[in-house]
């Protein structure tokens, strides 16, 4: 565990969506004297998407708090044994244990539980269904903003929905959890059950999946709490 001042930040995004959404939180860290980056992932395979982390991970001058959002909890799982990573920050994400994938986590959802609209592949990419990102993805931002973000979808990879952890990183660093309370996309239960897994400090914000978007606050006070906690 870290002992000197923890001041660099890095987010990670998820699917069907690229690093813009983390402007509200990236504003508010740098206020406050962090010095962020924002990965732009790929999405095509989660290989790809580490190896970007990796690069944003390296370019680091100190011990980094890395991020992430949605599937970007797959790739900081993975990305997280990065020696530099001083700890982990799962925001309404998904926390893989070893051999795990969003594939896996998402192949039996209990009874009642949200179930995201993600259309049939096309060309091994996949999309969210345009009518229904506002409800299921977004449901606490305007109507607008809602549909330039289904209009402005990032294609996701089958190879990044497929892609499976090796290590879990937060198996031996620590780690906090942001958990979303209205949820669509990913069940709020599964959610703190990851969290519970994973030995998180977990925290419950009222927000949607987009909650990174709609509530940058929430999500830049638990990436301050995890600064403070591994630095002593």
């Amino acid at each position: 565990m870290s002992r000197q001042p923890v001041k660099n930040v890095v987010l990670v995004h998820g699917g069907f969506v690229d690093g813009s959404g983390w402007q509200g939180v990236h504003r508010l860290l740098t206020d406050d004297g962090f010095r962020v980056s924002v990965v732009q992932n790929p999405t095509h395979s989660l290989e790809g998407d580490v190896a970007a982390t990796g690069q944003i991970l390296d370019e680091q001058d100190g011990p980094t708090i890395l991020v992430g959002h949605s599937y970007g909890g797959v790739v900081i799982t993975e990305a997280g044994n990065h020696d530099g990573v001083a700890a982990l920050v799962y925001i309404a994400a998904f926390a893989p244990d070893k051999g795990e994938s969003v594939s896996t986590l998402i192949a039996d959802p209990e009874p009642g539980a949200p179930v995201p609209p993600i259309l049939p592949p096309v060309n091994g990419v996949l999309f969210l269904d345009r009518e229904k990102f506002h409800a299921s993805f977004a449901a606490d931002l305007s109507r607008a903003e809602a549909e330039f973000m289904a209009d402005a979808q990032v294609p996701w990879g089958l190879g990044a929905l497929g892609g499976t952890v090796t290590e879990p990183a937060w198996q031996h660093k620590p780690s906090w959890y942001l958990v979303a309370t209205d949820d669509q996309m990913i069940p709020p239960a599964a959610q703190r059950a990851m969290a519970q897994r994973a030995g998180s400090t977990v925290t419950g914000t009222d927000g949607s999946h987009a909650i990174y978007v709609s509530q940058p606050g929430a999500v830049a006070d638990l990436i301050k709490q995890a600064a403070a906690g591994v630095a002593g």
